[in-house]
This record gives structure tokens, sequence and C-alpha cells, in this order.
């Protein structure tokens, strides 16, 4: 990083780099859509792939394939009933990021508009 950015910039581009996982997964379209509807499912245990995939308008494989990259960062989970996998809207650390990303947008904000004022 260097001599170029002040503290404050610097833990901004850390916490970007800490969640670069997370952003990537908010930044596709069909990514948003399949977490608006797991978090608004009335379903107890979950939706399968195959009403989700229709739900968004994908192939079974491509949501399986979004559904996959939302899981490995913990934003959704899955559970298993005899051969029918159930999805389910977890976020795990994923607000808490945001908040965090946020929280330190704001002082690289406050502390720039310091030093230029």
């Amino acid at each position: 990083m260097g001599d170029q950015y002040s503290q404050a910039q610097e833990a901004a581009l850390k916490e970007f780099q800490s969640d670069i996982g997370h952003l990537n997964a908010l930044a596709n379209p069909n990514r948003q859509r399949l977490l608006m509807i797991l978090g608004t499912m009335q379903e107890p245990h979950g939706l399968m792939v195959n009403d989700l995939a229709k739900a968004i308008g994908l192939s079974q494989p491509a949501t399986s394939h979004h559904l996959k990259a939302l899981r490995d960062i913990g934003m959704v989970a899955s559970h298993q009933q005899g051969n029918i996998v159930y999805y389910y809207l977890t976020l795990n650390d994923t607000i808490a990021r945001l908040e965090r990303l946020t929280s330190t947008l704001k002082r690289q904000a406050h502390h720039e508009a310091k030093r230029v004022g």
C-alpha cells in the first residue's frame, strides 16, 4: 500500500480486501435475486434448487453454481432430506462485514474532511 495513503485509507483498503468475496457475490444480479427470494420465503425448511431456478429464470446447473458461491461465503446454507437439497438464507457474518466496511469508509471520509477543511 505505501506512504501515499493515510491510516484511514489504509484501513478502508484492508477492509475492502478482506471482504472481496462478499462484495463479488453481491455484485452478481442473479445472486442478488436468489438472496431476495430466500430472504422472503415462507417455507420453514428452505427452497429446492429447481424452485429457485424457475423463480429467477436460470437453468438448474446455473442456479446451483450461484448457490454454491453464496454457500461458500456463508450467505446461504443447505440441508438435505432424502434426495432433495433445500437452501435457506443465513448471512452468517455478511451483515457484520458490511457494517465494518461502511464504518471504515465513514471514518476515512471524516478523516479526509478534517484534513481538507
